[in-house]
């Protein structure tokens, strides 16, 4: 088994963005159950400060203090560590970079993560900590692999370690101006001049990962195949085709202890296969006093959690909601993102007080209500690398209704009306009048064929959601890369 140790820039039970965090908080634990020794690291944000403030020396231990150099001047590295369910989380702090208000989104993003990612290889040296495996997690720790086989050449112990880099979202790549280069990274002028690390006019954090790491993973199988054709690739797809025989598609998978509508304390009444039936019902009447709804058992309620972005496909569910607001349905909304789909959401909820509820923003124990009391969850992606919301509407029973692409496709079976199997409901074609028959179809099985409706939500919550058979392909990697 290996020694792993896992960079990210965000990650779970510390802080949330999106699913990168879900899975950095569930997949070190599933793997050290697997034998593995695992730890992440993170830089220290103001935002988790302000959440452990009370508690500050209970939870956190310092640990290392050194600098780095950044634009020729030498900046302090202070190095923190927690343990979470056996696995060590570092931090690391500088107030300048890291204490701001959001996570991303500076015009500064590249010095930053840059300085992040020069204290995480020098944590390795201070700390005498010496892992086999590096594994980098979206872009902001894209130039790992990329020091360490250019800068660290002289020293076996950097040059022993492999690198792993897992893409969450192609589209968000890490791209910066190439002055950033030797000032700030450390990494030679001569690797943009010979197409190394260049992209367009300037450097590319995510493709010096697909140049130097020695496996690239992604998020589910069918995402791994799709980034590699222009439609998908986000301009990348050159550089991946060449790297695609170490190109894995590793499906993920979500906390099934968290996600448990047995155990879930913030659901209104907590259920099983034995009881699932009542318990949404129970859970629906519930969410529909919450949130205004007419209260009412058996009428089909349809759930969104969601980020409100052109990539989730609202758009086409904009062209339909007048054929939506005619369908015996209720829908109750989650989320927040670009304005217009927010503003659209609010004035259809105003227009149709009873049926649609919109609650803008994110509320986690509202999420865990949405997934329990719902009875479709509808993800009409234009593309999803793998998605977590599928999978906690499917732990709870809740059907998805998705478009067929990435890890949607892998991990939503669709209903077959003549062989009475599947766990959910999916389109192929990103096209509302597709999107708006498949809601219709649902609607059908819903009032008029309710034995293979139940049968659906069996399906759906015996299905394994978890970490554990994910896990295991990752050791597989991890041992092909060691071997």
């Amino acid at each position: 088994m290996a020694t792993i140790l896992m960079v990210a820039s965000e990650g779970l039970p510390f802080i949330k963005t999106g699913g990168l965090a879900d899975v950095i908080g569930s997949v070190p634990a599933a793997l050290t159950e697997q034998g593995h020794e695992v730890s992440v690291i993170m830089p220290f944000y103001k935002k988790i400060k302000d959440k452990y403030a009370t508690k500050f020396n209970d939870v956190f231990t310092f640990k290392k203090e050194y600098n780095v150099s950044i634009y020729y001047r030498e900046i302090p590295v202070r190095i923190y560590s927690s343990e979470v369910d056996g696995v060590t989380f570092y931090f690391v702090e500088h107030q300048g970079y890291f204490e701001r208000d959001e996570l991303y989104g500076y015009n500064d993003d590249g010095e930053r993560f840059g300085y992040f990612q020069k204290a995480v290889l020098e944590m390795l040296n201070q700390l005498n900590y010496w892992p086999q495996i590096i594994h980098c997690h979206d872009w902001h720790s894209g130039m790992i692999p990329c020091m360490i086989k250019e800068c660290h050449t002289d020293d076996y112990r950097y040059s022993q370690i492999k690198t792993v880099f897992t893409i969450h979202n192609i589209a968000f790549q890490g791209n910066f101006d190439a002055r950033i280069l030797d000032p700030c990274l450390g990494v030679p002028y001569y690797l943009y001049e010979n197409g190394s690390v260049r992209f367009d006019t300037g450097i590319s954090f995510m493709k010096s990962a697909f140049v130097y790491a020695d496996k690239i993973t992604t998020v589910s199988p069918t995402y791994s195949q799709e980034i590699l054709t222009p439609q998908y690739g986000e301009h990348m797809q050159s550089v991946l085709n060449m790297r695609k025989y170490d190109l894995w598609g590793i499906t993920n998978g979500i906390d099934i202890k968290l996600w448990n509508p047995k155990t879930d304390p913030d659901i209104y009444e907590n259920y099983d296969l034995v009881n699932v039936k009542e318990g949404k019902k129970a859970n629906k009447l519930g969410l529909q006093k919450e949130l205004g709804l007419k209260e009412n058992p058996d009428v089909l309620l349809i759930g969104v959690v969601s980020r409100l972005t052109w990539q989730k496909g609202f758009y086409l569910l904009m062209e339909q909601l007048s054929a939506l607001c005619a369908a015996p349905v209720q829908v109750a909304i989650l989320g927040s993102g670009e304005k217009d789909i927010e503003n659209k959401f609010r004035d259809l909820e105003n227009g149709n007080k009873g049926k649609i509820a919109f609650y803008k923003g994110y509320n986690e124990a509202l999420a865990h209500k949405i997934y329990a009391g719902s009875d479709l969850f509808l993800m009409p992606s234009l593309f999803e690398p793998c998605g977590i919301s599928q999978l906690c509407s499917l732990r709870y029973g809740t059907l998805p209704l998705v478009r067929e692409t990435g890890g949607l496709k892998d991990t939503v079976k669709p209903y077959n009306q003549y062989e009475k199997t599947g766990d959910g409901f999916s389109f192929e074609k990103y096209d509302s009048v597709d999107l708006m028959n498949k809601i219709n179809d649902a609607v059908n099985v819903y009032y008029n064929k309710p034995e293979d409706w139940d049968l659906l939500v069996k399906n759906a919550i015996t299905k394994d959601v978890s970490w554990q058979k994910s896990a295991s392909v990752y050791t597989t990697m991890y041992k092909e890369l060691l071997d």
